[in-house]
């Protein structure tokens, strides 16, 4: 072995590479905290000093000031004669009011809180304490809607790209939030309409949306519980976006069943998530979010292409094939047999 191939192996074996994991939440905490206490609006466009924005923000001068330090190492703020103020990144997506604000951040701040309780959830098998959807409270559901349609909105377009628009006219979004990847089916071709359909606690925000977009004429809303409830009928596609990943096997094959049922002949069954590899053990954004729904959901779970394939060739579908978007996402789409 050269001296080259010894330094590689002897860097490999460094403990620095577990430190560095260990510690990571030392950089997400401080922006987590200034995000809370809307510390970036206060600066907005202004130089100011600690002493002023913690009187701003209601919080301790020195412990703001600590604070406000290490977000400038984090290149969040700038600082310079004892006067703070944001970065052009924190400008652009931290300040409440802006066009770009990252609204979705306070759904970070409650997975925060979820994912504290993993060595429990490990050991019991599931969430720990963790209510029904509709039991989080309504800050807890904004917080999240607003994450799902920051993301959504970053990414539609680009998804729906991907897919046989020839012969849609009726898209149903199931679990469709915000109506993100709705309005974008709408904008995607005239002609088309697209309906929301999600829980009770969630349409009147996804109402909300759709009419910041002067979109209602052709998204509308239905109420309903997708476990529970049909799905309708005569559509012309199904989607479902970041849906099968909180429910267990099972439930997703019963709601495939359901999707299917929706469909005219010929319609399509479309399944956006993040798919593990046949092993399980990655992608790691996938790995990850197995975690994610283990602390966060009873019997959610990330699952395989081939799982997903199994529901859509149990609910009839056929003509199934996966794409892979450039936005990091999977999807999985079969069709309903023509009569």
């Amino acid at each position: 072995m050269n001296r080259q191939d010894q330094t590689a192996s002897r860097e490999a074996l460094s403990p620095r590479t577990i430190q560095d994991i260990a510690y990571g939440f030392q950089r997400s905490r401080p922006l987590l905290t200034a995000f809370e206490l809307e510390l970036f609006t206060v600066l907005d466009d202004e130089r100011r000093t600690s002493h002023e924005v913690a009187e701003a923000i209601g919080a301790d001068p020195r412990a703001t000031d600590r604070l406000m330090n290490a977000l400038c190492a984090l290149g969040l703020l700038e600082k310079r004669d004892g006067l703070f103020w944001n970065t052009p990144l924190a400008g652009k997506f931290l300040v409440k009011g802006k066009p770009d604000y990252m609204a979705g951040l306070g759904h970070t701040v409650h997975l925060w809180q979820t994912w504290s309780t993993m060595t429990d959830a490990v050991r019991q098998g599931g969430a720990v304490g963790r209510p029904a959807v509709n039991d989080r409270g309504q800050e807890w559901l904004r917080a999240f809607i607003a994450a799902m349609h920051w993301r959504a909105r970053q990414n539609a377009a680009q998804v729906i790209a991907m897919l046989d628009l020839s012969g849609v006219s009726r898209v149903l979004d199931v679990g469709g939030g915000s109506g993100a990847f709705a309005m974008e089916f709408a904008r995607a071709r005239k002609g088309i309409s697209a309906v929301v359909f999600d829980l009770p606690s969630v349409i009147p925000l996804a109402k909300s949306y759709i009419q910041a977009e002067a979109l209602s004429a052709e998204v509308e809303t239905v109420t309903g519980d997708y476990q529970r409830d049909d799905l309708g009928e005569g559509f012309d596609l199904v989607f479902l976006s970041a849906i099968v990943h909180s429910n267990s096997f099972e439930e997703n094959a019963r709601l495939i069943s359901k999707a299917a049922d929706a469909l005219r002949p010929r319609g399509q069954v479309v399944v956006q998530d993040t798919l593990m590899n046949e092993e399980r053990t990655g992608p790691l954004p996938a790995a990850l979010f197995a975690l994610n729904m283990l602390v966060g959901t009873e019997r959610g779970d990330t699952y395989t292409e081939s799982e997903v394939r199994a529901w859509m060739e149990r609910a009839g579908l056929r003509d199934i094939v996966r794409r892979d978007t450039p936005v990091g996402t999977n999807l999985v789409i079969g069709r309903k047999r023509a009569q």
